[in-house]
């Protein structure tokens, strides 16, 4: 049988293969199922596989698994009951072996995990969150965790993840603004590029990569009210110019997969949006991969969105748009076939999508590999050196929002006692974020847990009281908070939000600090996804404890872990310091640490703009020019702007300059500029490059960023930083909706964020005089 020999092209095996197939077994390839429903854990960690499981595969076949691994509460799947590493990769080889030697043609399952910031599964390592990647502003950062996350992950079996998410946020009121890299299109065009090459590398079939899968197509990050799959009004034009950018820089890296959005955009739902699907993302841009739905996404066509009046026509409608596999399988399963009966779908059509699956199956080497070395799992997976990159990128991913009269670093030789306080100081899974898998006692280093290690476990000197949960109005954790803060020199407050779900951890005696678990379950998650909130304050009463504490005249720093921005205009104004730590993953804690002690100098930089209250949103950098100036009560100035983030050292601009000063419109030009650490101590900038159209066809954004460079420098030492500027940079999306680059002015601006910098005027002319 030609699908099976290796040396033959894949072409030709996809076209053997698929000329044997069954309807049912085409129907089959289509269909992702839950993968922790497929096998039962035995008590010595062995798995046998579950009647259900066996049944589908005799109806027709199964295409792919989804979170095969996943640990979580909606799985189940717990510590207790869940697998280890090397059984993980074990059970995955058993599941595997079943559906190979089980079916009549032997066709191998592909394995998809969630991996937003690391493998979802037991044992892998927890990465911060995607928001404080981005804050890194490092894409060869990004590009070796992204390599970590394959090596991990592909040791299992997992063949695909639902990763990286490219979605644009225009109002961080959305609950998922965690699980994306801010509110600039271009610094997330970049990243994922970073992702593709980290993930994917250089070749499918390889022991250390799988497939990435970009989502959400598209517009998902910009939702009616912030609220989770809500509709969209944007059109096509600056859909083209923002939402659709990163996704066409990954596909254009070799992105193999594409998963769809939920929402709908102008009233066409993207699970059925041909135009998205076909004409854009393959006829435009090439794109050769897969393309899957998210989960439950073909129900809502006929359910929700009701462009569909049955299942039938649901299936069709997604099939013949562009869908060629459907997370959770439910609808294909019942009423793909009923469709291809009553001439709702051509067969043509379920062959095209099935030829998709299985060029992606035999790119990965699954037909000629099919199995992993479980033992390799248990070497590679949490390993030390991906924990050290979890730290780095942690550390380097906290943005230093404020630091009056440079009460940061703090001094372990001149500090007595330190007071931490707060709801997510000692509270591991606060600091994770959403799609986390349960973690062993002791594998997450809270925020009171560094501070300690770093002055000496033994240091008596460390005084900790929660105060108050995340939500809920209690107060009776208080006066323990006043007299701890009250015995201290400095006073850590570590408050924000959570992402996490219901482990089983329970909560916390506000009086004691002690763990407590309960018969009432009690969960402070107020971020995640479908954890959309009206305003971006503090909840519960986090506010009136810091300002209680405050009464007490201590220097008080401010630490927040959380998943989307706080506006706290009070805190703005009296607390002394204030780190944007976001969810730092399991070594946060020992990343506070060592920016709050100054072992690492702070480079994050924002990259979503923070407003003063909830009521200037949308309030991102990259608006037009015609949104006006204010509101009667405020100004659209944000409070901590897209790119800001303070240093314990101080850079200076110099020499900025653009050679040459006229191109034509297919011309570059280079722009230089000097870089000087002024200050004493050795720290990283961030030199950003933004690009404004001064008149132009269609109304121009203000500001865009074109351009970053992340530098290291010694105190005292001067970088010249070259960017080179072109048509990429310089284009529109005209009304035809086609990239131009329109002769005219342009201002380029370099500086440290998007509210400052050096001004050069650059001019594109059609016959320039060179």
């Amino acid at each position: 049988m030609d699908y099976k020999n290796a040396a033959l092209p894949i072409d030709q095996r996809i076209s053997d293969l698929l000329g044997r197939m069954t309807e049912q077994e085409k129907i089959g390839q289509l269909l992702q199922m839950y993968g922790w429903k497929a096998y039962q854990r035995n008590g010595d960690g062995t798995v046998q596989i579950t009647e259900p499981f066996k049944q589908q595969l005799r109806h027709g076949g199964i295409g792919s698994l989804y979170g095969t691994l996943r640990a979580d509460p909606w799985t189940e799947v717990t510590l207790e009951t869940g697998l280890s590493p090397a059984e993980g990769a074990a059970a995955v080889n058993a599941i595997q072996r079943y559906v190979i030697e089980n079916t009549r043609l032997g066709i191998p399952i592909l394995f998809g995990e969630e991996c937003s910031h690391g493998h979802m599964a037991i044992g892998a390592t927890v990465f911060p969150v995607p928001i404080t990647v981005g804050s890194t502003w490092n894409t060869d950062l990004y590009r070796e965790m992204c390599r970590a996350v394959a090596v991990e992950t592909r040791s299992q079996g997992g063949a695909a993840t639902y990763s990286p998410v490219l979605d644009v946020v225009r109002d961080p009121r959305w609950g998922r603004t965690e699980e994306t890299f801010g509110e600039d299109p271009y610094l997330i065009g970049e990243l994922a590029v970073a992702a593709m090459e980290g993930l994917q590398g250089d070749t499918l079939d390889s022991s250390d990569t799988l497939i990435a899968t970009l989502k959400h197509f598209a517009g998902y990050g910009a939702s009616e009210g912030g609220r989770n799959g809500a509709p969209v009004h944007m059109g096509l034009r600056e859909l083209h110019e923002v939402d659709l950018y990163p996704f066409k820089k990954a596909v254009e890296a070799g992105a193999w997969s594409v998963m769809t959005a939920y929402n709908e955009i102008d009233g066409v739902p993207c699970t059925s949006h041909r135009y998205l699907l076909d004409d854009v993302l393959r006829n435009d841009w090439g794109f050769k991969g897969f393309v899957i739905t998210d989960c439950g996404a073909i129900n809502m066509l006929a359910d929700g969105h009701n462009t569909a009046g049955s299942g039938e026509e649901a299936v069709a409608q997604s099939l013949r748009a562009g869908i060629d596999m459907e997370m959770s399988g439910e609808m294909f399963n019942k009423y793909l076939a009923n469709a291809l009966a009553k001439g709702l779908i051509a067969t043509e059509e379920l062959d095209r999508a099935v030829s998709r699956v299985l060029e992606a199956k035999f790119r990965l080497g699954l037909f000629d590999r099919p199995y992993v070395d479980p033992i390799r799992a248990g070497q590679v997976i949490g390993s030390q050196e991906h924990t050290a990159l979890a730290r780095q990128i942690a550390a380097e991913g906290i943005v230093m929002l404020k630091n009056e009269k440079s009460v940061l670093p703090l001094n372990p030789d001149k500090v007595g006692s330190i007071a931490v306080i707060g709801p997510n100081a000692n509270a591991p899974y606060n600091q994770l974020g959403d799609y986390t898998s349960p973690q062993p006692s002791g594998n997450i280093v809270t925020v009171l847990e560094g501070i300690a290690r770093r002055v000496g476990k033994d240091n008596n000197s460390i005084l900790y009281a929660p105060g108050c949960r995340i939500k809920g109005d209690s107060q009776e954790g208080f006066q323990l908070a006043l007299e701890a803060a009250a015995a201290a020199e400095v006073v850590v407050m570590v408050v924000g939000g959570s992402s996490a779900r219901d482990f089983g951890e329970g909560t916390i005696d506000l009086r004691t600090g002690a763990s407590v678990v309960t018969a009432n379950v009690w969960s402070d998650m107020e971020c995640g996804e479908g954890i959309d909130r009206s305003t971006l304050t503090l909840m519960g009463v986090q506010l009136e404890l810091i300002q209680e504490i405050h009464k007490l005249g201590k220097p008080i720093v401010v630490v927040y872990i959380n998943g989307r921005p706080v506006a706290e205009p009070w805190i703005d104004e009296h607390a002394d310091a204030i780190l944007e730590a976001w969810y730092p993953g399991q070594e946060g804690g020992n990343a506070v640490a060592d920016i709050l002690f100054g072992d690492v100098n702070p480079s994050g930089r924002l990259t979503i703009s923070i407003p003063k209250e909830v009521g200037q949103l949308p309030i991102h950098y990259n608006a037009r020019r015609t949104r006006g100036k204010r509101y009667l009560e405020t100004d659209l100035k944000p409070r901590y702007p897209f790119g800001f983030g303070l240093s314990y050292t101080n850079f200076a601009y110099s020499n900025a300059r653009i050679e040459p000063a006229i191109i034509a419109p297919d011309g570059e030009a280079n722009v230089y500029v000097n870089i000087t650490n002024t200050g004493d101590r050795d720290g990283a900038e961030v030199v950003q490059l933004y690009v404004s159209d001064m008149i132009a066809s269609v109304t121009p954004v203000e500001i865009s960023l074109k351009g970053f460079r992340k530098i290291q420098l010694k105190a005292g030492e001067t970088q010249t930083v070259i960017f080179t500027i072109g048509t990429e940079h310089l284009q529109l999306i005209g009304s035809d909706l086609k990239p131009v680059v329109e002769p005219g002015e342009f201002e380029i601006r370099v500086g440290p964020n998007s509210a400052e910098g050096t001004k050069l005027n650059l001019q594109v002319a059609r016959n320039p005089i060179l």
